[in-house]
């Protein structure tokens, strides 16, 4: 099988080429500046392919020798999607990364707004989304869902099979702005004790960019016009992932429930009401994740770990 991996150089895109050329297949992989493509992935026998995602031109010239699969990263907008469906006919089918920013509560509440939603449980993929933007104005609290949502709404009308995944706060190696780094930076400063608002309740769904691109790999291989979230197993909570992410770094901490006295904090993962994915559809189909949040934390961590220890010390 031959895959195109539309943004193979960031954190998820590197991980999808991955698990697709470790499955055996034929794997290009495209980006703005070969200098940032992973040298991990070269060794691996995946190509690189100079493109710019904003150029529809230049997507169709890298599509000009067909695909089995693509696989599209970096869809943020609706002209992105149309750049793709117009080489559709050399095109097998599509893999996209949408994200949970789609979902709405019943009051039109979503994970970017000023007040968080409240969905009363794990949410699964019939619950309703935002509606489409179809600016492109993606690079907003306000119009980063509803941008997805325009993505989604195009590839739902695709003539190929398109496999629509909804992720949730990815983590892993290769981030621009790993979550995780909260809780590094203040370990490594010594910190040991966290109080968080809701500790043992609060969460914000994490996705291991390995589980996702496992995930990916299953789509590609299994081509179906589907919708299906992505997410960790289980329903880590804030404190687990605190605990996770100190645990990789050969820590134990203590987190306590905030009592709503000075000193709290709040973690990237403090959301309330907690906003969980149901990926029981995703089970049925055939995904079985590379592991747990706290087993897979661990590539990200200590890419953290080393990152700060290579810088100066700037104390004196």
């Amino acid at each position: 099988m031959r895959a195109v991996v539309l943004g193979v150089s960031g954190m998820t895109g590197r991980a999808v080429a991955a698990a697709l050329a470790d499955a055996g297949h034929e794997v290009v992989g495209t980006g703005r500046s070969p200098g940032r493509f992973p040298a991990v992935l070269r060794e691996r026998g995946v190509a690189f392919v100079r493109s710019d995602r904003d150029d529809p031109a230049q997507v169709r010239a890298v599509l000009a020798d067909g695909a089995d699969v693509v696989v599209d990263v970096v869809a943020y907008t609706a002209a992105h999607a149309r750049s793709v469906l117009e080489a559709s006919g050399d095109v097998g089918s599509v893999v996209v990364l949408s994200s949970k920013a789609v979902y709405t509560d019943a009051r039109g509440r979503h994970s970017n707004s000023d007040h968080p939603p409240d969905f009363g449980g794990p949410v699964g993929e019939d619950t309703p989304t935002l509606p489409p933007d179809w600016s492109g104005a993606y690079d907003s609290r306000e119009g980063y869902g509803r941008n997805k949502a325009a993505v989604e709404e195009v590839y739902r009308g695709a003539d190929v099979p398109v496999s629509v995944l909804r992720p949730s706060r990815i983590h892993g190696p290769g981030s621009a702005r790993p979550r995780e780094r909260w809780v590094v930076d203040r370990v490594l400063a010594g910190q040991r004790t966290f109080r968080l608002p809701h500790a043992a309740t609060a969460g914000n769904h994490p996705t291991a960019a390995a589980n996702l691109a496992a995930l990916a790999l299953l789509c590609a291989q299994r081509p179906a016009h589907r919708v299906l979230n992505a997410a960790d197993p289980g329903t880590p909570t804030a404190a687990e992932v605190v605990t996770a992410v100190a645990a990789a770094m050969g820590l134990d901490v203590e987190v306590d429930d905030d009592d709503g006295s000075p000193g709290g904090e709040v973690s990237p993962w403090s959301t309330w009401p907690p906003f969980f994915l149901d990926t029981s559809a995703s089970e049925a189909a055939g995904y079985r994740p590379v592991g747990t949040h706290a087993a897979t934390v661990g590539a990200c961590v200590a890419e953290l770990v080393r990152r700060s220890r290579s810088q100066p010390d700037r104390s004196s």
